[in-house]
């Protein structure tokens, strides 16, 4: 059974991408790191997008799932704190003083 381009706009749920491509995943891992996951996904698909805007729908499709099996591989080998793809990993936290700062004057 072939997929489309307006069967995948109407997913919502990385459960749901990862059953459209037909992709095996740890449902504990997902649940885990779901928003990671399809942040990364999102950034790749943007990739493919930008540097393939000629694609056919099929081909798109083709690389949308490669992009979603790299984003969730990204997760396996690294974390979403090195990844540091939402804000609050990027921000300098307030109100606190690392070890290395203090001195004994």
């Amino acid at each position: 059974m072939s997929r489309t381009i307006d069967e995948f706009k109407q997913l919502v749920d990385a459960e749901e991408f990862f059953q459209f491509f037909n992709l095996p995943y740890d449902q504990k891992f997902v649940n885990v790191n779901r928003l990671h996951i399809l942040k990364k996904f999102s950034q790749f698909m943007r990739e493919v997008d930008e540097n393939y805007p000629d694609l056919k729908p099929e081909e798109k499709l083709e690389q949308y799932a490669i992009a979603l099996q790299r984003a969730y591989d990204v997760f396996v080998e690294s974390t979403p704190q090195e990844q540091k793809l939402f804000k609050v990993f990027n921000d300098k936290q307030k109100n606190v003083v690392k070890l290395t700062e203090i001195t004994s004057d």
